[in-house]
């Protein structure tokens, strides 16, 4: 869609080169949403492809994703054996259905900076104990973890004029076992409920569940829970007003959803890993 109220388009490529945020300013990864419905009270875009930065960079540290890789970029990217959790990558990226043209612009730090209910790359950097680095208006950086920059629909906690940089996945995650569930009312439908076991070297279980709930709700187990402290964490966790209601699914459905994928993953984890 054109953008007949855009005056001016920015495209630094360094950091000294951003020119001070003003009212009207909007920042330009992808653009899939931005360019998908009209977006009258913008009046400069700033481009940051323009800084080139590394999409993927894997180190024995963990994983570091910039904010403007593609979810095309990450989804090919090939990762150390020892990984275990790698498999979930794929498996988030492609609950994000769209063409290939979507795929090979749509960002993950977009994605997340967006801070839909379904956005899955919320979902997978959440699961994996993922944290941003931000580049704050004043010069300086912010790092805070990705379920506290999403804090409900479209709504995140970026201040004004900050830019997510990138994300960082420690190694400690990535080497954990995982569990993944998603349902969409249809076949190539938004995620209705997304949700993810992660177990650890120790036998630590966490649950994150999103796209049934407003905003990413994270849950820690010290071991494998009986079925009845599974669903007793949960309810006490996830007020029933916190699930999530639009045309992809009412609350209760979701709320159904989510305690039988969380009872799946707790089965399918209390085995033993392939």
């Amino acid at each position: 869609m054109d953008l007949n109220t855009i005056s001016e388009i920015a495209k630094p490529s360094r950091r000294e080169d951003l020119k001070a945020w003003m009212l009207g300013d909007a920042f330009l990864a992808g653009g899939t949403w931005l360019f998908s419905e009209p977006q009258p009270k913008l009046r400069r875009l700033i481009d940051l492809t323009g800084f080139e930065w590394p999409p993927i960079i894997a180190t024995g540290e963990g994983l570091h994703i910039s904010a403007t890789c593609t979810l095309a970029q990450l989804d090919s990217f090939t990762f150390p054996k020892n990984w275990s959790a790698a498999p979930l990558i794929s498996q988030c990226c492609r609950s994000l259905y769209g063409s290939f043209k979507i795929w090979n612009t749509a960002t993950v730090g977009g994605n997340i900076c967006m801070a839909l209910p379904a956005g899955p790359m919320t979902s997978l950097t959440v699961a994996l104990d993922g944290a941003c680095t931000t580049w704050t208006p004043d010069g300086h950086e912010r790092h805070l973890a990705v379920a506290d920059v999403v804090v409900g629909p479209q709504q995140n906690s970026l201040l004004p004029g900050e830019i997510l940089h990138s994300i960082a996945l420690p190694v400690e995650a990535l080497t954990c076992r995982t569990a993944f569930r998603q349902i969409s009312l249809t076949p190539y439908g938004r995620s209705a409920a997304l949700v993810i076991g992660t177990l650890s070297r120790q036998g630590a279980l966490a649950l994150t569940i999103t796209a049934a709930t407003r905003r990413p709700i994270k849950l820690w187990f010290s071991d494998i829970p009986s079925a009845f402290a599974l669903r007793e964490r949960i309810e006490s966790a996830i007020p029933r007003g916190e699930f999530f209601s639009d045309v992809h699914g009412t609350p209760e459905w979701r709320r159904h959803m989510t305690f039988r994928f969380a009872d799946e993953i707790r089965h399918e984890l209390s085995g033993p890993g392939s």
